[in-house]
């Protein structure tokens, strides 16, 4: 029989959760954007935690790179290729029978988060690209919902969180504060930046969850691990009454921009992704076929399809979304997705 009691029994005894505390972040629902590094290692403590309901969304699938830092996933889920969410859910399953995680393997599109939000208590930046994190800052200012923004590369980790109508929200931060590891960079990482960044994204959930807001950090944290360097910036100023993401009229330009995109070069790798412009299911046993037929190699698991031929990596996944591996090219890959799918 698991004593739930005990389980949660040193947190309870640190006095700003109590007993209160520890019943409010039972109660919450944390939507984590992103399965990687960060979003693995923010995952891991939310559940141990004992928070009430965890929803996970990430596109992608685990691979041998990805162990050096993302520290949910094993050897045999890279060799299976599974997607980083359900790899994600076992992992916390094994560490928390009873925890209540929804695991989506999509690409988060406006459309989708838009279904998603309205029950979210906060949101958890664990995304590898500024449009995402745009898109997420707008959903979050239109829906009235807190996230913490995380971003690390290299040895370099930063972090800051916002509060719709309180503090600055991205947009406004980003014309002020130099924002490093926004964009792709392929510099590497070490895994102490990543535990570093998630410590401080996690300690202000926890804030959040607990409703203790004025414990809340004001400023933005930069820090860098190998210089020794460790730095926060006061940016209460920084918000502007004319932004179009959070002030006085907002017409959440990042929500409308990114309708309209339908393919997208993976942060620091070799590979775009493409998205259908319709819905669909795909048939991976008539695909598998096909492929075939043509002279691809094919491997499949429930969740994804990788094909290779002459150097060629693609991988389906079953909601017609596409990784052209090898190629940053994004004419290239949509003629290779089109010969395939049409």
């Amino acid at each position: 029989m698991r004593d739930t009691k005990d389980r949660y029994s040193r947190q309870v005894l640190f006095p700003q959760i109590g007993n209160n505390g520890q019943d409010k972040i039972a109660s919450k629902h944390v939507l984590v954007l992103g399965v990687g590094a960060l979003g693995s290692s923010i995952a891991e403590m939310l559940v141990r935690s004992g928070i009430g309901k965890l929803t996970l969304i990430d596109r992608d699938y685990v691979e041998y790179s990805n162990l050096q830092r993302q520290q949910l996933y094993s050897e045999s889920d890279a060799l299976q290729k599974l997607p980083k969410v359900i790899a994600a859910k076992n992992r916390l399953q094994e560490i928390h029978i009873d925890a209540n995680i929804e695991a989506i393997l999509i690409d988060a599109t406006v459309e989708r988060l838009e279904e998603i939000l309205p029950n979210v208590d906060l949101i958890m930046d664990a995304t590898d690209n500024f449009e995402t994190r745009m898109v997420l800052n707008d959903l979050s200012q239109k829906h009235r919902i807190p996230w913490i923004y995380g971003a690390c590369v290299g040895s370099v980790g930063m972090s800051f969180t916002i509060i719709p109508g309180v503090t600055p929200c991205l947009n406004c931060l980003m014309r002020s504060i130099p924002m490093q590891g926004m964009t792709c960079d392929t510099g590497g990482i070490i895994s102490p930046a990543v535990q570093m960044t998630v410590a401080h994204q996690v300690a202000e959930a926890m804030k959040i969850l607990v409703d203790d807001i004025d414990a809340l950090r004001p400023s933005y944290v930069y820090f860098d691990l190998w210089r020794n360097q460790y730095e926060t910036i006061k940016v209460g100023k920084v918000k502007k009454d004319s932004c179009l993401s959070c002030g006085n009229e907002p017409t959440y330009p990042f929500l409308e921009e990114e309708q309209s995109t339908k393919t997208s070069v993976l942060c620091g790798r070799d590979t775009v992704q493409i998205r259908p412009r319709k819905k669909m299911v795909l048939n991976f046993n008539k695909l598998s076929r096909q492929l075939d037929r043509i002279g691809y190699k094919v491997s499949a698991n429930p969740f994804l399809l990788s094909a290779e031929k002459d150097g060629n990596r693609i991988v389906f996944f079953k909601d017609g979304r596409a990784m052209v591996h090898g190629c940053k090219d994004v004419s290239v890959a949509k003629t290779l997705y089109q010969k395939i799918l049409g």
